[in-house]
């Protein structure tokens, strides 16, 4: 997504944060802008919102069938965006969105590498860990890569916590390197 398409995408997620907020519909927003997204990344339906041979009314009638559930204003949102042209906007406005929120309610999201699955234990224990490091709910983004070998990757935000087997033993490689040199 170009830059210009990104600080749209987070405009309209401050300004539906703040509505969201007032209402205390964080939730119900979040839903409603996943409903949207989805929408948007149908083919047929995209192809139909960004028609110029589709009537205004037409769009409109496309959003409200599948936007049927949602509020008013997330569909007045979603005519918004095809007017504007903005469709391929409704991902990263969805991302914006759920980062206010998160950072409204203290929350932050460790995206952990391990070199195998984790049980739901040491999941509880690393939850637990890193939410005394860090002061807030965490909550975890799981992954595996074997290449790592054993130990865990953890990035919250831009911090990043290397305690991977791999990365000691590169460690350590260059470490002998240099005693050898």
């Amino acid at each position: 997504m170009a830059g210009s398409d990104l600080r749209a995408a987070r405009r309209y997620a401050q300004a539906v944060f703040e509505l969201a907020r007032e209402s205390r519909s964080e939730d119900a927003w979040a839903h409603d802008l996943r409903q949207i997204e989805l929408l948007f990344a149908d083919p047929e339906a995209r192809d139909a919102l960004s028609s110029d041979r589709v009537p205004e009314e037409g769009k409109h009638q496309i959003i409200d069938a599948a936007l049927a559930d949602a509020q008013p204003g997330a569909r007045n949102l979603a005519r918004l965006l095809v007017e504007k042209g903005r469709l391929e906007s409704a991902p990263s406005l969805l991302a914006c969105f759920r980062d206010l929120v998160d950072q409204a309610r203290g929350v932050v999201t460790a995206r952990v590498t391990t070199a195998v699955a984790l049980g739901d234990d040491e999941q509880d224990a690393l939850r637990r860990r890193l939410e005394a490091l860090t002061g807030k709910r965490v909550r975890l983004e799981l992954g595996v890569d074997s290449e790592i070998l054993g130990g865990l990757v953890v990035r919250i935000g831009d911090r990043l916590v290397d305690g991977s087997v791999r990365s000691r033993l590169l460690a350590l490689k260059r470490s002998l390197a240099g005693e050898a040199a």
